[in-house]
């Protein structure tokens, strides 16, 4: 069996008197890729935001390579390979296309490797090496999509976290980046994924967690997490 490179055990997440998230237990091992799903406001976000650091647990574990990560913060977290994707892309507005991608390789001095990840980050992305001067406020919603994931694989992730990659993008640039999430799984990096989306998060992955009012109602492989009638109904319209 693969090594358990996350291991999230009982995960409590409260805002105010708010418990968000209420008792999460999940995991991801080396080489797969994990979707997380359910509808908007069942905790995902705020599940992935406790995972890196962002907002504080009340209760539970976080174990990354084995070891528990609870309260270190984001930039620890980075520099250790677990990296993550927020939602709303998060770009610099003001900076070109090649400079958030130096950004993303903000831990690293290892400048002539860094130069070659880039070309690397063009190599899966094609649209933002044809515009790498460009600056990344002028571009479109699903160009800054791709922009920050590339951005995110500068970091060398073990762990890559996406938070809703296809929200508010066109049918066209939904195909596009899940066609580039299943091409970074492939080039060996392991991912977890969190989508509304659900058909498309699942006929990605290898194993699924549905996620609702913060708590895990279902688990288990994606294909027959996609064939379930409960999760047809609930997340397929169906």
């Amino acid at each position: 069996m693969a090594n358990t490179l996350l291991k999230v055990t009982g995960l409590k997440v409260a805002y105010g008197g708010i418990q968000a998230v209420k008792g999460v237990t999940f995991e991801v091992h080396e080489g797969e890729l994990v979707s997380l799903i359910g509808a908007n406001g069942a905790g995902k976000t705020t599940t992935l935001k406790a995972v890196t650091g962002i907002q504080p647990s009340v209760g539970g574990d976080i174990e990354y390579l084995g070891k528990s990560i609870k309260g270190q913060g984001p930039w620890d977290l980075v520099k250790q390979g677990l990296v993550m994707v927020p939602e709303g892309r998060g770009t610099f507005t003001r900076m070109t296309i090649t400079e958030n991608l130096q950004m993303g390789a903000f831990i690293r001095n290892d400048n002539k490797q860094i130069e070659a990840d880039i070309d690397k980050v063009f190599a899966i992305f094609p649209r933002l090496k044809e515009r790498r001067n460009q600056l990344a406020g002028t571009m479109s919603g699903g160009e800054q999509q791709m922009l920050a994931m590339g951005r995110a694989l500068m970091a060398q992730p073990k762990v890559l976290l996406l938070d809703e990659p296809s929200m508010g993008l066109s049918p066209i640039m939904v195909d596009k980046i899940f066609e580039v999430v299943n091409d970074i799984h492939q080039r060996g990096t392991t991912v977890l994924l969190v989508e509304q989306n659900a058909s498309r998060a699942l006929q990605l992955a290898s194993r699924g967690y549905v996620m609702d009012s913060g708590e895990v109602t279902m688990s288990g492989d994606a294909k027959q997490l996609l064939n379930d009638p409960k999760v047809r109904a609930a997340y397929l319209g169906e």
